[in-house]
């Protein structure tokens, strides 16, 4: 397992950040999405470590998720806390749903951690993430908020998760002038099937010294090498039926049965055919070795996916390799990015006369 700074912070995680989503202590969770139950979590957890792994990511929001991360630190011998990781976010809405019990407000944001500390069973988090922006909170106000926590020992580093680029580069901006904790991490969907980080967003983390942690890098399970031309639809326990059956357009089976999702999955299944490892383990790869990328969160909710998603810390991909996906995954660039690279593509052309 290689390690990664994370983002400009002194802190190092492993390469691979495992993702608990789909982890929660009946195996069930409010959304329907298939789940492992505790047993199955600990014993992946346990192997994760075996292999290197000291980096956790959760989030308020995930059912137990919390709950079964706790119990499993405090099954552990004293000191082995210190060797963890943990990231979990907060934002969205949380029990009891009252007007408050949500958002991005210091209120919130001191109940939400003082809940996630309880059901981690910890005195500390290491990064605190926001979920999603707060357009009803200044975020000075966040700012202030998380910067407290800092302060207070509760939360080590802070980051941000679904922020669009002008927020990103406004929130350090505000932390830069108050002289307030920054973001170090961005947590975003990233995978061969989304790529939009690329259009800016990258830039700013590079500028900005946040370490990017891609979500969803298997594009929820369409890039685990299940799916081929003659599938005719997802098994009913898959993450892309499930998908499909709640609308969540961005990794239904309607919305992904396009010429460029096969074209990427066949580069895939050559690749890895001569690697000899999984095609889930040569998209996480790809994802791995691209610019600003400190961790990739992967998820899991049996052994046997797991075991294949980690055989992506035991390969490199050469620069050809890495150059068919990146083309094969290729989309054409929306306004105003498309002008702005057509342009410098011509001053450059002029500077090399």
């Amino acid at each position: 397992m290689r390690y990664n700074q994370l983002g400009t912070s002194g802190l190092r995680v492993s390469e691979i950040c495992l993702g608990a989503m789909t982890f929660t202590l009946d195996g069930k969770n409010q959304w329907g999405l298939p789940c492992a139950d505790e047993q199955t979590a600990h014993a992946i957890f346990d192997r994760f470590v075996e292999l290197g792994g000291n980096f956790i990511d959760t989030a308020d929001a995930y059912s137990t998720s919390e709950d079964v991360i706790g119990n499993w630190l405090t099954s552990k011998p004293q000191g082995f806390r210190q060797s963890i990781i943990i990231a979990t976010k907060f934002r969205n809405s949380m029990p009891p749903h009252g007007v408050n019990d949500t958002g991005a407000s210091r209120k919130h944001i001191f109940d939400a951690v003082e809940a996630s500390l309880k059901r981690l069973q910890t005195n500390y988090i290491d990064l605190y993430q926001i979920h999603a922006p707060d357009e009803t909170t200044s975020l000075r106000e966040t700012m202030r908020a998380l910067n407290d926590l800092v302060r207070q020992g509760k939360v080590h580093y802070i980051g941000c998760s679904n922020f669009t680029s002008w927020q990103i580069q406004k929130a350090n901006d505000i932390a830069e002038k108050e002289s307030l904790e920054k973001f170090v991490t961005l947590q975003q969907q990233y995978s061969l099937l989304c790529r939009n980080i690329e259009w800016d967003t990258v830039d700013v983390c590079r500028n900005e010294g946040l370490g990017i942690l891609p979500w969803s890098p298997l594009a929820g399970g369409w890039l685990s090498g299940k799916f081929d031309r003659s599938t005719e639809k997802p098994d009913d326990d898959s993450r892309v039926s499930w998908a499909e059956k709640v609308g969540w357009s961005e990794t239904s089976w309607s919305t992904k049965t396009v010429e460029q999702t096969w074209n990427v999955l066949d580069q895939l299944r050559a690749i890895a055919k001569e690697l000899n490892v999984s095609v889930a383990a040569v998209a996480l790869r790809w994802v791995m070795q691209r610019n600003g990328i400190s961790s990739t969160i992967i998820g899991a909710r049996t052994m046997e996916q797991f075991n294949q998603n980690m055989q992506a810390a035991d390969i490199h991909l050469s620069d050809e390799q890495m150059a068919q996906l990146t083309k094969a995954s290729d989309t054409p660039l929306p306004y105003p990015f498309n002008v702005i690279k057509t342009v410098n593509q011509r001053d450059n052309a002029l500077k090399n006369q």
